[in-house]
Parts: C-alpha cells; sequence; structure tokens
C-alpha cells in the first residue's frame, strides 16, 4: 500500500518537486516500508518524537550496519521551541518551520556554538486563521535586509526558501489565493536579494489535499503524510 502511493506520487510529481513524507505520529516501521520503496525524506514536527526514531535507527544499526538506511534525510515541520533545539538540530538536514526573529536567532546562536550551518525555510503567515504562526512578508524582507547587509547576520544559517500553509478550506479560490502569495513572497526575495538567492530555492507548499493545487504555483516540495501512511495514530 505504502509502495503503492510513493510510486504514484512520483510518476506524478515533476522531478524538480521533493517528495517528503509527513511521518509524524506513525510508527518507525511505516518508515521502513517507504523507504523500501524508494523514499528518502521524511518529516516530523515533534522533537521528543523525532529524538525517538532517530535514536531507534541507531539501534537497528548495531544490529544490521552503519549503512542501513544510511542516506534516510530527516525535515522538521513544526513549531520549534527555542529550548528544544538540540533534539532536533544535530540531526535534520532542513529546518522548514521558522516562524519568528527570536527562534532564528537562537538556532543561529546555536550553529555558531555547534559549529553547523542550519539549512531553514522562512513561515509567513498567509492563512486566514488566526491559531497560524509565521512571519509577516515584511519581517521576511526585514531578515533578508540584515542578511545581506555588512554585517551579515545570521551567519550560521543557509536560507533556502519558503514554508507555508494555505487556509484549511474547501473554498478553492482561498487556497489558490494563500499559494500565490507565498509564491510571490519567494519570487520578491530571490529578485530582491541576489546575494541570497543562489541558495533560496525551495518553496514547501502543498500537503495531501492540496498539493496538486500548490504545483501549479511553483512548489519544489511537498509534504504528504496522510496519503502515504493514512490515518495518523495519535
Amino acid at each position: 500500500m505504502i509502495k503503492d502511493i510513493i510510486n504514484t506520487l512520483n510518476k506524478e510529481l515533476p522531478a524538480t518537486v521533493k517528495l517528503v513524507a509527513v511521518s509524524k505520529f506513525h510508527p518507525f516501521e511505516s518508515i521502513e516500508e517507504a523507504y523500501e520503496a524508494g523514499q528518502r525524506i521524511f518529516a516530523e514536527s515533534r522533537p521528543q518524537e523525532l529524538l525517538a526514531k532517530v535514536r531507534h535507527l541507531e539501534e537497528i544499526r548495531l544490529e544490521r550496519g552503519d549503512d542501513y538506511m544510511a542516506d534516510i534525510k530527516w525535515h522538521f515541520i513544526g513549531h520549534l521551541q527555542t529550548n528544544k533545539l538540540k533534539m532536533v538540530l544535530p540531526y535534520v538536514s532542513l529546518v522548514h518551520s521558522v516562524d519568528s526573529e527570536r527562534l532564528l536567532t537562537a538556532i543561529d546562536s546555536w550553529g555558531a556554538a555547534n559549529g553547523k550551518v542550519i539549512d531553514v525555510l522562512l513561515e509567513p503567515h498567509v492563512a486566514s486563521e488566526e491559531s497560524k504562526q509565521g512571519f509577516s512578508p515584511s519581517e521576511i524582507y526585514d531578515i533578508m535586509d540584515a542578511a545581506s547587509s555588512d554585517e551579515r547576520r545570521y551567519g550560521n544559517i543557509r536560507f533556502k526558501g519558503i514554508m507555508g500553509m494555505a487556509t484549511f478550506t474547501d473554498d478553492e479560490s482561498v487556497i489558490r489565493r494563500d499559494f500565490s502569495a507565498l509564491r510571490d513572497i519567494h519570487e520578491k526575495v530571490r529578485l530582491s536579494y541576489p546575494s541570497v538567492a543562489e541558495d533560496f530555492t525551495e518553496l514547501s507548499i502543498g500537503m495531501s489535499d492540496d498539493y496538486p493545487i500548490a504545483l501549479e504555483y511553483g512548489s519544489t516540495m511537498v509534504r504528504i503524510g496522510s496519503m502515504i501512511f493514512g490515518a495518523r495514530n495519535y
């Protein structure tokens, strides 16, 4: 089942679009099944769950060898608290959900202290729900100003692009409005800040219910969970 869905998605998605399998709330056995089907990028949203899965894989490698699932990549897509950075940043190749300057500064400081450059996506708030977190467009441009200035703030951050979610609604026009706004922010950064444009290539939009629309707006990453793994095991 998982293999069939992954194969179908990979045939459907353009070669320029990465499939991110959202494995949160699903057992490690499901990750193994998806990996065997060719999936390599998996996303978690809770630091404790990510760390548990990373350590479980380390235990398996003691039995099967260090090369078991050696090319797996972990992404973090949830709200990240600054006191949980050490549970996430050593293990992930990309943080999708940087939604405040406080978090960005904390990640940069952690990177400096640990000799690492952290790849991140900035999360704007464009959806209608007040509960969703994220930057205003002007705040994102302020961050780009700081990163591009002579002082070169955020020296241990590599800005890889934008991550966002559309309003949770059945109204396709609203979803299109939100994806259009996210695409516009992404394009404006690339055009206005050439010093970061080379790295600023990712537009992480689209989930199980709306990824076909997201593809129309230039998505380079789709985050798909329930379609691949079924209902979540909370």
